[in-house]
């Protein structure tokens, strides 16, 4: 017999709004943050209204993850184990965290995933975790497939990767420069987003080689035509990134990547979705319509040059053609894909610096302006605003409809309804009530009032009317009858909900390391004595209690030798100086090559 995995794509949540649209829109999970202690620190949200959102994916069987993923310090111990009781007592599902220090509190049954912000890319890594009792593990967004299958073949523990959104340049939990330079810590949610500011490049002499681009910042990462190849690896759980974006790219995306899914298990049927329902859109996903700075495949089929976006850090949207002709106040463009009135368009001018302007009127391939501006011929022009399709999102575009099955039976006392849905939950009731002989025939609408489901979860696949004569019930009782039922079977739903309980068990099986630095992240000491308990000998506070001086603050897959061809391992020419990053305010940063690991580090000069 075939042996099926159950694969779970996993949307994001700013807010009670965006969980809710994640759900309708196809997740199978959504991960948002708690009140406190999210590595967001703009995406709190309350707990009537996480209690709110999880009542409402458990119909669909969708699990709640809340992202408790920062750096803890001594005094926030006792408060967060009180939060994680509550997040238990209101139905959340897992927790994804970072601190070490948490799995000594006194915890309740719940799940603990290993955040990415744990630096979770080797195996030995990765089966550490696995063995201390963590139930799902976040991969670092750099690794290959073959690192991916590599992982997977160690260690049974389901895997949950990156495959859509943005991109920090430094791997998760292992960037310290936010807090050098502003005192706001990445790993306690509040990034400054250094990566994304324009830098030049200098070599040792203070030559200018490269001029105000940014060379940190990177493109969105997109799996979308990867997916199968991902759960071949081993992944079993699929995430977008986005726990500060609108519900429109929450609606979209998740949308896109449901659609890939379900096409996908029709092929592999040892794959199979994780949630109940099907989703009926009234809008074709387009991932180029949300926000993106381009599109890249990151590091997973091994180094490429496609991944960083130095002209700028902001959304191209996308491609929509190449200017033709630039009148006074006209754009004629080449192209195939239609314009609307009040389209946000932008391109790059011939310095490279990003400019927009918004379409006024569309005639055909006219675009006319509010205003003149000057742009070359040849450019190539993005919509990154497409007011249509914003206009479609802005509304209900998706609703998420759970099979169910009707029968109405007669019976010694009256009559019986009985609901079966996808996932065989089954009830019956029964409704005493004197049978009285139809003057017209029945069964065609009888059929048709069960069928009118209207705004519950569910949709009727299937009515079948067993009588033995054609009898009439109202259709004012028959409503009522089917809305009775239809608020038990909610009801059954939520009652046989299996929420996995997991009770974190105390070990001491050997942490590969025996030193640990600053990037272990350890601000408590729970998180310090359950190092030791693991065998580790030293254990260095982290970055944010004890800022330490010449150490690396970012450490990046990303190589701007291997970018600007200076890589010799990839036939680059070789440049045999220091290289610096030098900020728009002055501010240097020294840039050191690990070429044996393949990797970029940056430092405080």
């Amino acid at each position: 017999m075939l042996k099926q995995r159950k694969i779970e794509l996993l949307a994001p949540a700013k807010n009670l709004e965006c969980g809710i649209a994640a759900v309708d829109h196809g997740a199978d999970a959504v991960y948002i943050g708690a009140p406190k202690f999210g590595a967001r620190a703009a995406a709190g949200n309350s707990l009537e209204d996480l209690t709110e959102l999880v009542n409402y994916a458990h119909i669909y069987n969708v699990r709640v993850y809340v992202t408790l993923n920062t750096l803890l310090y001594e005094s926030e111990l006792e408060e967060t184990e009180k939060l994680i009781w509550s997040l238990y007592n209101i139905g959340v599902d897992a927790l994804i965290i970072q601190d070490m220090g948490i799995t000594a509190l006194n915890l309740p049954p719940i799940p603990l995933h290993a955040s990415t912000q744990m630096d979770n890319r080797t195996p030995e890594k990765v089966k550490f975790l696995a063995d201390a009792g963590f139930k799902q593990v976040v991969l670092a967004r750099e690794l290959s497939l073959e690192e991916i299958k590599q992982i997977h073949d160690t260690t049974p523990v389901p895997l949950e990767v990156f495959v859509h959104g943005a991109l920090c340049v430094s791997y998760s939990g292992q960037c310290y420069i936010s807090e050098a330079c502003y005192g706001r810590s990445a790993n306690r949610g509040a990034c400054a987003q250094f990566c994304r500011l324009p830098f030049s490049l200098i070599d040792a002499n203070g030559k200018q080689l490269v001029r105000d681009k940014h060379l940190l910042s990177l493109k969105d990462l997109n799996q979308s035509e990867q997916l199968e190849r991902l759960l071949d690896a081993g992944v079993s759980s699929l995430k977008i990134e986005g726990r500060l974006k609108e519900v429109s790219y929450v609606k979209n995306v998740t949308a896109a990547y449901r659609k890939k899914l379900d096409t996908l298990f029709k092929k592999r049927v040892e794959y199979v979705r994780a949630s109940s329902g099907t989703c009926h859109y009234s809008f074709t996903p387009q991932l180029d319509k949300s926000f993106s700075r381009g599109f890249t495949n990151y590091f997973l089929a091994g180094r490429s040059q496609d991944i960083h976006s130095f002209d700028t850090p902001k959304s191209l949207g996308e491609e929509m053609g190449r200017v033709k002709e630039a009148r006074s106040n006209c754009i004629v463009v080449a192209g195939v894909k239609s314009f609307n009135n009040g389209d946000g368009m932008c391109y790059l001018d011939e310095q490279g610096h990003l400019q927009g302007f918004r379409i006024n009127k569309v005639e055909g391939n006219k675009l006319f302006l509010q205003e003149a501006i000057r742009i070359a011929p040849k450019t190539t022009l993005y919509r990154n605003y497409d007011q249509e399709f914003e206009r479609l999102l802005s509304r209900k575009s998706s609703e998420r409809k759970i099979q169910v099955g009707i029968v109405l039976t007669e019976n010694s006392q009256g009559f019986s309804l009985s609901l079966t849905d996808e996932d065989d939950n089954n009830v019956t009731l029964s409704f005493p009530r004197e049978k009285e002989l139809a003057k017209s025939p029945q069964e065609d609408n009888l059929k048709k009032q069960l069928s009118k489901l209207g705004n519950t979860p569910f949709e009727a696949t299937r009515v079948d009317v067993d009588f033995t004569s054609n009898w009439f019930i109202p259709a004012s009782l028959l409503s009522d009858w089917r809305r009775m039922a239809v608020d038990k079977l909610l009801a059954c739903r939520r009652i046989v909900y299996r929420r996995e309980l997991a009770l974190f068990k105390p070990t001491t099986h050997p942490y590969p390391e025996v030193v640990l630095s600053y990037l272990g992240n350890v601000g408590n000491s729970l998180a310090t004595t359950f190092y030791q308990t693991h065998g580790v000998q030293q254990v260095v506070p982290a970055y944010e209690v004890n800022h330490q001086e010449n150490v690396p603050l970012m450490f990046c897959k990303h190589c701007l030798r291997f970018s600007m061809g200076w890589c010799v391992k990839h036939g680059g020419r070789r440049m045999d100086t220091t290289l610096y990053l030098q900020a728009t305010n002055g501010k240097r940063f020294r840039l050191e090559f690990d070429c044996k690991a393949c990797q970029m580090k940056v430092y405080a000069d």
